[in-house]
């Protein structure tokens, strides 16, 4: 609606909402809060902070609630948003490309049976009367029968969720981010990151220091102040303590998921 008659127009916000040229699909636990905490340091990259969950939850919404959702851009920024549970959502890569075919998409991936005890650890602090880990991951553990059908195991079986991907994009528009590497070199990790959005290598060794009370990696200086910028308590949590051979048992188990991962995206992650 025009505004009333003789009213003084407000202060012009620069930019323009835009749909976002990249999205941080998944994983859940993997590392993607850490990716879009680190990329929105770049000033060619602006980051929705919330997950919209628009492919998977509020589809029905429409693109224009979607894009309402967006930070404003330049024409020489880039929109990012991030939402892991799109990487297992069956509807999310049709729905993606029905947007944008040229969507580039990112991927953060990590030892499955570590990403697991983390989804679990995640669950039991909010839930501490949940069944034990061992419990919920397996149908029949004396004939080694893992249940596929909990999100915690499920997750983690990538070779099986990146074939719907690979129905609409091609794998040179996804990039795999290694969870571990992100945390021994965020630097390197997210220079293939810029390298892959087609920015220049701004984010390098000299933003990061590493925090030995979390076990993380913290930014230098965050994208609004001059501060020192950690990710929040939740992050670098303590895990549950698990039975080695309910370890040992759930890494048998994705073995061949890796292998098939691992040649499909020409990518070696060694999570042995």
């Amino acid at each position: 609606p025009a505004p009333p008659a003789g009213s003084a127009p407000g202060p012009a916000r620069p930019g323009t909402k835009r749909l976002p040229r990249a999205i941080v699909v998944g994983v859940k636990k993997g590392g993607t809060r850490a990716v879009l905490e680190f990329i929105r340091v770049h000033p060619e990259v602006r980051a929705l902070g919330t997950e919209p969950h628009f492919f998977d939850r509020n589809y029905h919404r429409g693109l224009e609630w979607y894009r309402s959702l967006m930070p404003r851009t330049l024409d020489s920024q880039i929109t990012v948003e991030k939402t892991p549970s799109y990487f297992v959502t069956k509807e999310a890569p049709r729905r993606i490309h029905s947007m944008s075919r040229d969507t580039k998409l990112i991927v953060v991936v990590r030892d499955p049976v570590t990403r697991a005890i983390s989804d679990y650890t995640q669950t039991l602090s909010k839930k501490p009367d949940i069944p034990t880990f061992e419990g919920l991951s397996f149908r029949n553990r004396s004939l080694g029968l893992v249940d596929t059908s909990w999100n915690a195991i499920r997750i983690g079986m990538y070779a099986v969720h990146l074939q719907s991907w690979l129905q609409y994009f091609p794998l040179s528009q996804i990039h795999f981010v290694s969870g571990e590497r992100l945390i021994t070199d965020p630097a390197g990790e997210m220079g293939k990151v810029q390298d892959f959005l087609g920015i220049k290598r701004v984010i390098t060794d000299k933003h990061f220091y590493f925090n030995k009370t979390k076990g993380f990696p913290c930014l230098k200086k965050s994208e609004s102040s001059g501060l020192p910028r950690c990710l929040g308590k939740s992050k670098g949590r303590t895990h549950v303590q698990i039975d080695p051979e309910v370890i040992e048992q759930l890494r048998d188990f994705y073995r061949p998921y890796n292998i098939k991962f691992y040649e499909t995206v020409g990518q070696d992650f060694r999570w042995e």
